[in-house]
């Protein structure tokens, strides 16, 4: 499926789908780095960490620089569906639930993206581990001290938890319409999607209900990204297998977003001056 370039909004639709590539490589890393620490042990690493990694690698630079405009046209469509609302979202609860999500992935691919110019740049050493962890820790700490901080925590949080309530919908459903095609998604392409949300679903509730801990203990150490989630699930009864299963479903929500960058139908809307 060509896309059309004549105008902003085909190119921006071509950055959107590099974002789900950049996107499914992310996870793709991220979900092979924890299903290593489930069989070998070691630490578990997370998106900022594996772009980290991408940066040591022989064409690393522009690898990142190419995840860099991917995560930014994927940002852009994100924010675009949450304000103007192209596919016609009902406005009950749910469609503003919807909304909002799209806007908190589209400030998250935000970051990405400006994470991997600066890698790209060697504005900032190569991060190992879990960096999102640290950054959780450090904007928390900042809400904390502001008049609203803690209750804004608690948005966010509730945010992350509709997150993953999406997903896990989505991974219950497993109709994925909005891949292209005259027919439904095939049987293993549905399963590597159902499989992956489910895993990202999970994640996501922890990240949540690590900022509940924030604000109950006011601690902004209780804070945490992807890494925190995976390292929680290895120090479980159990943990090792609770880790190998989550690890590949991140590697297979990494393989299924990759399926998405070349078939997913998209409506990038551009707003008019």
């Amino acid at each position: 499926m060509m896309e059309r370039r004549d105008g902003p909004a085909g190119w921006l639709t071509i950055l959107a789908r590099l974002g789900f590539a950049a996107r499914g490589l992310v996870y793709l890393l991220v979900g092979i780095f924890a299903l290593d620490a489930a069989l070998n042990g070691g630490r578990p690493s997370d998106n900022q960490g594996v772009m980290g990694t991408m940066a040591d690698a022989p064409v690393g630079r522009v690898l990142l620089l190419l995840c860099a405009l991917g995560f930014a046209g994927y940002a852009f469509w994100r924010l675009a569906e949450a304000a103007l609302d192209p596919e016609l979202r009902r406005q009950n609860m749910k469609g503003r639930l919807e909304r909002v999500g799209y806007a908190l992935s589209g400030l998250i691919h935000i970051g990405l993206a400006v994470a991997a110019v600066k890698l790209a740049m060697r504005q900032q050493p190569s991060p190992n581990g879990s960096p999102g962890d640290q950054t959780a820790q450090s904007w928390s700490a900042w809400l904390l001290d502001q008049p609203a901080g803690p209750a804004l925590l608690i948005v966010v949080g509730i945010g992350l938890l509709a997150t993953a309530a999406a997903q896990a919908v989505k991974a219950y459903k497993a109709s994925f319409d909005e891949l292209s095609g005259d027919v439904p998604a095939p049987r293993q392409v549905r399963w590597m999607g159902r499989v992956g949300y489910a895993a990202r679903a999970l994640v996501f509730a922890m990240m949540a209900w690590f900022l509940v801990n924030v604000v109950v203990q006011h601690d902004p150490n209780e804070a945490g990204g992807i890494g925190a989630a995976l390292r929680q699930l290895r120090e479980q009864e159990h943990g090792a297998l609770l880790l190998l299963i989550v690890a590949i479903g991140l590697a297979l929500f990494g393989l299924f977003s990759l399926v998405e960058a070349r078939y997913r139908r998209l409506h990038v809307a551009v707003p008019r001056l």
